[in-house]
């Protein structure tokens, strides 16, 4: 089993910056792809930002060049950096990671709980 855990998520101001974090735990032998999807409601969940293990980043063109994805593979982590950030960046922040948990040819995905993250004045 494969636990991912959100933190970091709150209520900041317009210009403001948040980082969030992603723990991944349990039976993992490597992971893959990790990311940042968001949601709000009425709307489906969005790409936000995605890196793979080698450190290739991908982002959403809305948060291009104001957000800014990492990650510990050591640590099994990967990290979101929102900086400028602004009231259309208010949604739920989900964790995702392409997990192996035996060996590297078999994976799959997993969501984390998902933090809440509200830009408002």
């Amino acid at each position: 089993q494969v636990q991912l855990v959100e933190s970091g998520g709150g209520l900041v101001q317009p210009g403001g910056s948040l980082r969030l974090s992603c723990a991944a735990s349990g039976s993992i032998f490597s992971i893959n792809v990790m990311g940042w999807y968001r949601q709000t409601p009425g709307k489906e969940r969005e790409m936000v930002a995605t890196i793979s293990r080698a450190g290739s980043t991908n982002y959403a063109y809305s948060v291009k060049g104001r957000f800014t994805v990492s990650r510990d593979n050591a640590k099994n982590m990967v990290y979101l950096q929102m900086n400028s950030l602004k009231p259309e960046d208010t949604a739920v922040y989900y964790c995702n990671a392409d997990v192996a948990p035996f060996s590297p040819s078999y994976s799959s995905y997993y969501w984390g709980q998902g933090t809440q993250v509200t830009v408002s004045s």
